[in-house]
């Protein structure tokens, strides 16, 4: 068995120092200046790695010297060389090659990389026209049969204008196995308060606007660094094409027409900036980004797309989802949150699932939350609350499992959130959830929180006045999770330190709030 690889903490000072003076010194993997040689900076964007299997994984880069006007690189294919290694300095190589960066692709480039050894660390980089890439490090999956502890961080939503990513440069200096992006990498639209940065306020109108938002917000050192120190898994959710879309309906764009031709833009934009396999790319208006991972023995990670195949809001207009309402088609048999090509895959593969804990990786709070303004109730119809026939049948599908370890990995609502799930008379929990804030994007009042917590007493612990991240172990026994906050989103230099920590245990779901 590969010996566990040792926390970033103890990595060599020559590592460490490999960076660009200043602040990038604070990010072990990160050098933020192009290596000597003629012209610009090919990789601006930095390097990144994903979809981690027990015996490859996804190398990406984007060669973009102007990657804030479409990234410079012309019509020509290029050749960008790559290699892996087993070691930082580049001593013991595992495998090299070639791929051609095509203009049709950004310039992007997917490196599937495959025959490597289980649950053990690889370094690797990028060469092309005599320039080469910081390097970058990711951790392939451990065996099936290895049953140490597994260590995820997950957040989502990084609003670039609402707040600094302090919270990535925390996360890029823990000792974890992979990260779990749970959408709204990038925001279509300037929104919020206190703005300590812009990003061109505009919607992206074609594939050039969204790629270039992709380019802004790829360009933060501290979300390079958390790129170049592990492997993530990654999903969208709305703010990836338009605000509160559902299929082909959108908000913002209520001819479908266009909304299709905009969709299409936004995932191919998506895919040309993720560390995602080649059979993710979109053809068209589709992408099948949901996926199944098993990661040692700890886990089987479901990673889900809730926005593409939905039904529509239920209740309300396409043009609009203001407010609080119900209905009877909410609660209607036909909806689906997911689509039923993706429930039938997610309960086939439940059934099969044979790691000791069972994630859940998707978009929004899956626990009941239904709000009152007066005498009225009402619910948030664009999370799982709209499409409670959706919701039923996974509870049915987790209830259905000998052994109840399920935990499911939220975002998208700028709030920490800790909740039994249970379905509607038990009085056991059958899954857990754990909503890990947001990188930085605004979230609601304590006032907010305090309410729906009072009216809905399995939301067990909340918090929506700070920004950060959450760190999951899964060891045999337990289930840990921390919430990790940042001290001023406002603040580049900003503290992160722990605000909770929780505890699920082995064939027992449900919160235990550990005391510090």
């Amino acid at each position: 068995m590969p010996p566990k690889a040792p926390p970033l903490a103890r990595l060599s000072r020559r590592l460490l120092l490999q960076g660009a003076a200043g602040a990038a010194l604070a990010h072990p993997f990160l050098n933020l200046r192009a290596q000597p040689g003629d012209g610009a900076a090919l990789f601006a964007l930095g390097v990144a790695s994903g979809c981690p299997t027990a015996d490859g994984v996804v190398l990406w880069t984007r060669l973009a010297p102007e990657p804030l006007a479409g990234g410079g690189m012309g019509e020509a294919p290029v050749a960008v060389d790559w290699e892996l290694a087993e070691d930082e300095r580049f001593t013991r190589i595992a495998a090299r090659g070639r791929a051609i960066a095509l203009a049709a692709d950004a310039h992007s480039v997917h490196v599937e990389v495959a025959g490597l050894q289980p649950g053990r660390d690889y370094w690797y980089r990028f060469t092309a026209q005599g320039q080469r890439s910081p390097m970058g490090r990711t951790r392939t999956a451990r065996a099936a049969q290895d049953a140490q502890p597994l260590r995820l961080a997950f957040g989502s939503c990084q609003q670039y204008e609402q707040g600094f990513y302090a919270a990535y440069r925390d996360m890029a200096a823990q000792d974890i196995d992979a990260v779990v992006h749970l959408g709204d990498y990038i925001y279509e639209a300037s929104w919020g308060q206190q703005h300590v940065r812009r990003h061109e306020a505009g919607l992206p109108q074609d594939l050039a606007g969204y790629r270039n938002r992709y380019a802004r917000y790829k360009t933060d050192a501290d979300l390079q660094a958390a790129h170049a120190a592990f492997p993530w898994f990654v999903t969208w959710d709305d703010h990836e094409v338009q605000n509160d879309y559902a299929d082909d309906r959108s908000p913002q764009t209520p001819d479908p027409q266009r909304f299709l031709a905009l969709r299409a833009a936004a995932y191919q934009a998506w895919w040309e900036h993720m560390p995602v396999p080649a059979r993710m790319r979109p053809q068209g208006t589709q992408a099948r980004i949901h996926g199944r991972w098993r990661m040692g023995g700890a886990a089987d990670l479901f990673v889900l797309d809730g926005r593409q195949y939905r039904s529509a809001h239920a209740c309300v207009p396409v043009t609009g989802n203001k407010g609080f309402v119900d209905c009877d088609e909410r609660t209607a048999a036909g909806r689906s949150y997911i689509g039923a090509g993706q429930e039938d895959w997610l309960y086939q593969g439940l059934a099969q699932a044979d790691g000791r804990w069972t994630l859940i990786a998707q978009q929004t709070l899956m626990a009941t939350a239904p709000r009152t303004r007066g005498e009225a109730q009402g619910y948030w119809v664009d999370g799982w609350d709209g499409y409670a026939a959706n919701r039923d049948r996974l509870y049915a599908a987790l209830a259905a499992r000998p052994v109840r370890n399920a935990l499911v990995l939220s975002g998208d609502v700028h709030c920490f959130w800790a909740a039994d799930l249970r379905r509607d008379g038990d009085a056991a929990p059958l899954a857990t959830e754990f909503v890990g804030g947001s990188i930085s994007s605004q979230g609601p009042s304590m006032a907010t929180v305090a309410a729906l917590q009072a009216r809905n007493p399995h939301l067990r612990w909340g918090r929506g006045d700070v920004r950060g991240y959450a760190l999951a172990t899964l060891a045999p026994s337990e289930a840990r999770v921390e919430f990790r906050a940042v001290d001023d989103v406002k603040r580049a230099d900003s503290g992160v330190g722990r605000l909770a920590r929780f505890v699920v245990e082995h064939g027992a779901p449900g919160v235990h709030v550990v005391a510090d």
